[in-house]
Formats: structure tokens, C-alpha cells, sequence
């Protein structure tokens, strides 16, 4: 990976950086329009008004009906954590209600998609057999440590109201319940819903994906390889081990770049050096993004988002190190560093046709977006989510 001193020729350098993160849009472009499609899909026919009354408690069956629920919804992290918090108001299990959150992050399709379009399908299995892993070291730590009386202070804090992000988006419920499952999808009620959700998917994280794949290409345009292996201690494989999953989290919080926007700079430092633990705890952690531990203070108030973040990070960490011996083991952790979309370039190959094949399907379901209301459903996404309930629904004809 060739590095530019951005000090040296600012010009060169920066736009070095550009080129680098554009080159990795490009390398990711129809696995985000086949996972947003997909993830449309699965929310038109996937209700969110029964969340609350589903979650009552913390035993597996409501943990496993949240992780379902989270791997079903959307993957912005914002509306993740204010759904969650809509779970928790309606009467839902706290417990259960961050259960939701890390699955709707972490589980999703398009997320794995991209996973192994960027890095290699060793890192998609090692998030979906984390996840759950992650999941069950929460649900301890939280029988172990959540008290009661620090539930019931969440909840009233969590009853004013105080507004985050992606409130709207959070609230809006446009799935088809009407007939089969094929039916609920090809009906003309089912396509609007997919591509309403296919468009509110883009416009919640394209921020996220943008500001990872900058901050991704300026690393690897600028920071010389040297820093990262001294970094991440690459030169002690037992060290490195243990490193990786304790400093991926810390890396996270401090880029504050959250969805499926952090891939990219997983990529980055995993060419960089940082242990296969580590790339897995990096991406468990876009739910302790600064911006993110804000709004739980909003949510829960200082002392339980102090909470969240100490056992969010512990139970990510200790997935992450459990991955890492685990594949270690089975010889499962990838022999060579070759995220090679770093310096992939443009030509005419299987990507390029596959971006030309998947930017039709984004086409079309633009076209039905806009032609069945779908910019007023748009206006509404950070809004107060009751705005959102009461927002008029778009039609459906067409």
C-alpha cells in the first residue's frame, strides 16, 4: 500500500486520499445496494408495532425474538438505539431492548455482505458467529450488574423524551401484513414499502459510509505501514492477540464513524496490522461511538450510559478475544493481509458490471420512491418519532 506525505505535496496527498476512498465505494457499491435492497425487503414484511409486547423479559426466548427482530430492521445505528429506546418506553425488557440494538448493528445482511466483498468471508463468519457470542456476554454482564432501581431511572429518563437521531425513522412502520410472504413482497403495496425503506436506508447512513471511506483513505494514503505494525504490536504475535480486541473498541470511539461506514477503515487497519480480534472488536463497537454514548445520556440519563459503555465494551472485547482463539484454533484467521481494495482501482471487471446491474435495481426503486410520497416520509426521519406515527402514509398506487 503505497503512502503519500500529505506535509511534503498537500495537494498529491489529499487527493491521493480521495482517490483511495472513491476506489473503495466503488469495490462496495452493489453489495450496498444488494444489502439495502435485501434489507428492505425483510423490513416491508417484518412489523414493528408488536416489538414491545414481544420483548416482556430477559429469557432466551425474548433474547432470541430480539436478535431476530434487530437482524430483521434496519442498520443505522442511530435508529437502532432510538427504536430500542421506543421498545423499552412501550414496555419492552431493557435488557432485551440493547439485545435488539446490537442485533439490528451487528447481524444484519448488508453488513456481512460487505464484509466479505472488502476483507474476505473469514470476517463475515467471525461477525455472525460473534455476534450472538457478544449478545450472550451482554445478557450476563447485565444479570450480574443492572440493578433494578437503575432500570426504573432509565425509564423515567427514557419517558421525558429527549430527542437523538433518526427518531422518525425509528418510528415509522410501513410493512406489509397482508397475505403470504411472496404475496406482502411483489404486491404493489410490498414494492413501495421496499423502496421507501431501500431509500430511508441510504439517507440514514450515507453520512457514516462517507466519512469512513475519507477517514479510511486518508489513513492509507498518509500513515506509513511502520506505525501501524509498531501500533498494534504486530511484532508480538501473543501481544498483538491480546491488544487487537482491547484497542479496536477505543479506535471506534474515537473515529465516531458508525454502520456499515467503519468496514472500510476495518480494512485499513487490518492491512495495517491489527490483530483478527481486533478488526472484530472494531466492528462490534460502532454502538459506543462517541456520538452515540451522547444520546444514551439523553435516553438513560449519565449514570446508566456510563453503564452501557462499560459493559458494551467488555462484552464486544471479550467476544472479539473469544473469536480470535477460536479461529486461531481452527485455522480459520486469514494467512495474508490483502484487503487489496485499498488499491484496487477502477477497470472493467466483475464489479464494474455488477455496480452497472445493481445501479439499475437502485434506479427503479428511486423512481417508485419518489412517485409513491416517498420524499414526505423522507422529511420526517429526524422527527420525533409520534410525528413519524402520525406523518401521512404514502400511496400506494401507482
Amino acid at each position: 500500500m503505497n503512502t503519500v506525505n500529505v506535509f511534503a505535496d498537500p495537494v498529491a496527498g489529499i487527493g491521493h486520499a480521495i482517490w483511495m476512498a472513491f476506489t473503495m465505494f466503488w469495490q462496495m457499491l452493489w453489495a450496498l445496494i444488494l444489502g439495502f435492497t435485501l434489507s428492505g425487503v425483510i423490513q416491508a414484511v417484518v412489523s414493528k408495532a408488536e416489538m414491545g409486547r414481544l420483548l416482556p423479559d430477559d429469557s432466551p426466548r425474548s433474547i432470541i425474538k430480539a436478535c431476530g427482530l434487530g437482524a430483521a430492521s434496519s442498520s443505522c445505528s442511530y435508529a437502532a438505539v432510538a427504536l430500542a429506546r421506543s421498545i423499552f418506553k412501550k414496555g419492552g425488557n431493557f435488557t432485551a431492548a440493547m439485545v435488539f440494538q446490537f442485533a439490528s448493528t451487528n447481524l444484519v445482511i448488508e453488513l456481512g455482505i460487505i464484509l466479505a466483498i472488502l476483507m474476505g468471508w473469514q470476517f463475515t463468519l467471525a461477525e455472525f458467529v460473534g455476534g450472538p457470542l457478544m449478545i450472550v456476554l451482554l445478557v450476563l454482564l447485565f444479570r450480574a450488574f443492572l440493578k433494578p432501581k437503575s432500570v426504573q431511572k432509565a425509564k423515567r429518563q427514557a419517558d421525558r423524551g429527549l430527542q437523538g437521531k433518526m427518531e422518525g425513522h425509528a418510528g415509522m412502520d410501513m410493512s406489509v401484513t397482508e397475505g403470504s410472504l411472496w404475496q406482502r413482497i411483489v404486491s404493489k403495496k410490498g414494492f413501495t414499502s421496499i423502496s421507501h425503506y431501500f431509500v430511508m436506508d441510504w439517507a440514514s447512513v450515507w453520512q457514516d459510509i462517507a466519512i469512513g471511506l475519507l477517514i479510511a483513505g486518508a489513513l492509507g494514503a498518509w500513515v506509513p505501514q511502520d506505525f501501524w505494525q509498531v501500533f498494534f504490536l504486530s511484532d508480538h504475535p501473543l501481544l498483538a492477540a491480546l491488544w487487537g480486541p482491547i484497542v479496536g473498541p477505543i479506535v471506534a470511539i474515537l473515529s465516531f464513524v458508525c454502520s456499515v461506514g467503519n468496514v472500510p477503515l476495518a480494512a485499513v487497519l487490518w492491512n495495517g496490522g491489527i490483530s483478527f480480534g481486533g478488526v472484530v472488536a472494531f466492528i462490534f463497537a460502532d454502538l459506543i461511538v462517541l456520538p452515540i454514548l451522547d444520546i444514551y445520556r439523553k435516553y438513560y440519563g449519565m449514570r446508566m450510559s456510563l453503564f452501557l459503555l462499560a459493559t458494551f465494551y467488555a462484552a464486544m472485547a471479550g467476544a472479539a478475544f473469544i473469536i480470535e482463539l477460536a479461529f486461531q484454533v481452527l485455522h480459520l484467521v486469514p494467512a495474508e493481509r490483502n484487503a487489496t481494495v485499498l488499491d484496487a482501482g477502477i477497470s472493467f471487471n466483475y464489479t464494474t458490471v455488477l455496480n452497472l446491474i445493481f445501479l439499475v435495481l437502485a434506479g427503479i426503486l428511486v423512481t417508485r420512491f419518489f412517485k409513491t410520497g416517498g420524499p414526505k416520509m423522507l422529511e420526517m426521519m429526524n422527527h420525533p418519532s409520534h410525528e413519524a406515527h402520525s406523518s401521512e402514509h404514502p400511496q400506494h398506487s401507482h
